[in-house]
């Protein structure tokens, strides 16, 4: 292929604007389409470990990040019933040493706007919002951008249409699992609540995680339950009491003051979780798929965003060297299908019951965060292919 053919990038989120990027930082130009006349991100905060911390740093966008986000000192576990630590992975200070790269956390619209704002002032992106692409042939994207591309890229999300063109691929299924969104003010918070760590709350068949958002000075809540599936969209159906009543029978027997926590909060959206299970990421040599239009995950390693990371710069990084696109896919399928083991292990741990629920408690109080942090290395200290 020409090397000065672009690549044609369907879907402006984080897949897609790092993979613009990633072209750019190899020589090689990016149109990048948006079905969305404006760039709005749903949803609130954002986890971004080292492994896709470290990208970005290679990207260059450390400086901007650092502006918006925090560095939490620690990743705690703790009971949603007694509110008692369970076991804590220290990062901070001790995240860049050990795994070279920062922890940080801050909303989801920080950093896409620190994306596009790197992929407007590159002269190799040019970006196509309002342009919905249905035909994905070269030939005709050819006859929007004024020539050939080299490659098209689905970078559109859980429910691709990119992915519905290419023979074999995955299929988003719902998991029964919804997450339930919203912010706290630090002064509406609850005095557990610490600025200065990403705590998970562990009960019965739910979670709920919490994180300071720095520019916002308020909390993240993700609250991760069983639940029925609303469809394609935030689910703005239910009566707000309905709503409410659902979020708290699912952490009926937590602490009491989180019950009142969920009583009073502002009221929050739901979000059924769907996944992509395993299938073609490729046609050929002419599409690919990456992030969620490939592998949609469920949020129990906090790793969705660094895997769309993670996917579109390998993906630079393949296409530029001329390897082929099966290459790609079987190199990053084997690092997701590893992901998704760890969620999968994480979901049964958080949301365990009964006598496996004091065991794991018991288990993880008896070990160091020293010894925690090392079975992050493989994740977090991952070197991507460049």
């Amino acid at each position: 292929m020409n090397r000065h053919e672009p690549v044609a990038i369907v879907g402006a989120g984080i897949a897609g604007l790092t993979a613009a990027l990633s072209f750019a930082r190899k020589g090689i130009s990016a149109e990048i389409f948006e079905r969305t006349a404006i760039l709005s991100e749903a949803g609130a905060g954002l986890q971004l470990s080292p492994n896709a911390t470290r990208i970005l740093t290679t990207l260059g966008l450390l400086p901007q990040l650092q502006n918006v986000w925090s560095e939490p000192q620690a990743v705690t576990l703790v009971s949603g019933v007694s509110l008692k630590t369970i076991a804590s992975v220290p990062s901070g200070a001790f995240a860049r040493n050990r795994w070279r790269a920062p922890y940080g956390v801050l909303h989801r619209a920080d950093l896409q706007k620190t994306l596009l704002d790197a992929v407007k002032a590159n002269p190799l992106c040019r970006l196509h919002l309002g342009t919905e692409i249905d035909d994905t042939t070269q030939h005709a994207i050819a006859g929007m951008i004024g020539s050939q591309p080299r490659l098209v890229v689905g970078a559109d999300g859980v429910w691709s249409k990119i992915r519905k063109q290419i023979e074999g691929a995955g299929k988003a299924r719902f998991s029964a699992n919804v997450a339930w969104r919203f912010t706290l003010s630090e002064t509406e918070a609850p005095v557990f609540f610490d600025t200065t760590k990403v705590s998970a709350f562990l009960g019965s068949g739910s979670h709920l995680v919490v994180y300071p958002l720095q520019r916002a000075r308020n909390f993240n809540v993700v609250a991760i339950t069983s639940g029925a599936d609303t469809g394609q969209s935030w689910d703005n159906s239910l009566p707000p009491q309905t709503s409410r009543q659902r979020l708290l029978e699912a952490f009926a027997g937590w602490h009491a003051q989180i019950i009142d926590m969920l009583r009073h909060a502002v009221e929050p959206t739901v979000w059924p979780l769907y996944q992509v299970n395993d299938g073609a990421w490729n046609q050929g040599e002419n599409v690919v798929l990456i992030g969620d239009a490939a592998h949609a995950m469920m949020p129990f390693a906090a790793q969705g965003a660094a895997m769309a990371i993670e996917d579109a710069f390998e993906l630079a990084s393949f296409v530029a060297a001329g390897k082929p696109l099966a290459a790609f896919a079987d190199h990053r399928k084997s690092r997701v299908a590893r992901v998704r083991s760890r969620g999968a292990f994480n979901r049964f741990a958080y949301h365990a019951r009964g006598p496996v629920r004091l065991g794991r408690d018991l288990v993880l109080s008896m070990r160091r965060p020293e010894s925690l942090a090392a079975d992050f290395d493989w994740l977090y200290g991952y070197e991507p292919e460049d």
